[in-house]
């Protein structure tokens, strides 16, 4: 255990998942390169925690166990005992094992379509269920405070997420919003556009674009508010100071639906169009 961590610092451990995830998220980016492994894939897998042992947490994460007990203890726990109990009784709450409950379907097999989309629809429902509690109500109501007051709201985001931008666009422009949908087509570049007085809402998951990033990066720089739907508390965002609205896609496979992320964007487009309407600022 390091000095610095917190059980040797003498810091309680925290008495809450949320609060646990608080402190992931603020210590992520300090911890050495094997915890910050572990932690970013407890980050993106906290259900696991409470149903899998310490060697099995490691082996997912391509890490051995005693750099799982250390990163415990960093996060102020005495090992890893502790912090299973504190994820049992308080996590398993929020987020039914819904790897049993894939399992049911796959036991029947996806060598149909109809099979497939029974799966596509389970992890759909997962994901949607488990949004309530990934979400911070603080950070959407902020979220929804900084993007009705922004002069033009930039949307950035690639590759799997650029479905969300796309809609976020679509949205906000029959809403009459000043908004730009930063798509990259034909390599155009507009970062320039954005000013002091506009808002990002930058949509990425792991592996993180870096385009997303550097974007968000210069629009910090230049003062603007970033808005972050992403996956994990440990996203590159974080330490961009932006408002983190996180979401957890289950999985077919290797292919990952989007039900959840489109349901935040669609929640977070409308709060913000009824605020301007009610504010008058269209």
């Amino acid at each position: 255990m390091s000095d610095n961590s917190a059980a040797a610092s003498g810091e309680a451990a925290p008495a809450t998942v949320d609060a646990f995830l608080d402190r992931l998220g603020a210590r992520a980016d300090s911890l050495p390169k094997r915890l910050k492994q572990f932690a970013d894939y407890i980050a993106a897998n906290p259900d696991r925690v409470a149903v899998s042992t310490v060697a099995e947490l490691a082996a997912a994460a391509e890490v051995q166990p005693s750099a799982a007990m250390r990163f415990c203890q960093e996060m102020g726990f005495s090992g890893f005992s502790q912090m299973q109990k504190l994820f049992r009784t308080d996590y398993s709450q929020k987020w039914p094992d819904y790897p049993t409950r894939l399992a049911r379907i796959r036991e029947h097999g996806a060598e149909s379509p109809a099979a497939l989309l029974a799966e596509f629809v389970e992890v759909g429902r997962a994901s949607l269920e488990s949004l309530m509690a990934t979400v911070d109500p603080a950070a959407m109501q902020q979220a929804v405070d900084v993007l009705t007051r922004a002069e033009t709201i930039h949307i950035v985001g690639f590759r799997r997420a650029f479905p969300v931008t796309s809609y976020l666009a679509y949205a906000f422009e029959k809403m009459e919003i000043p908004a730009v949908l930063h798509s990259g087509v034909a390599n155009i570049q507009m970062d320039h556009l954005i000013r002091p007085n506009d808002a990002v809402i930058a949509v990425t998951f792991s592996p993180y674009s870096q385009l997303t990033l550097d974007l968000v990066s210069k629009a910090r720089a230049n003062g603007a508010d970033i808005v972050a739907i992403t996956d994990v508390v440990t996203s590159p965002l974080a330490k961009l100071k932006a408002i983190q609205l996180l979401v957890s896609e289950l999985d077919v496979g290797a292919f990952r639906a989007l039900s959840a992320s489109l349901s935040l964007a669609i929640a977070l487009a409308v709060s913000v169009g009824t605020r301007r309407k009610s504010d008058s600022i269209f």
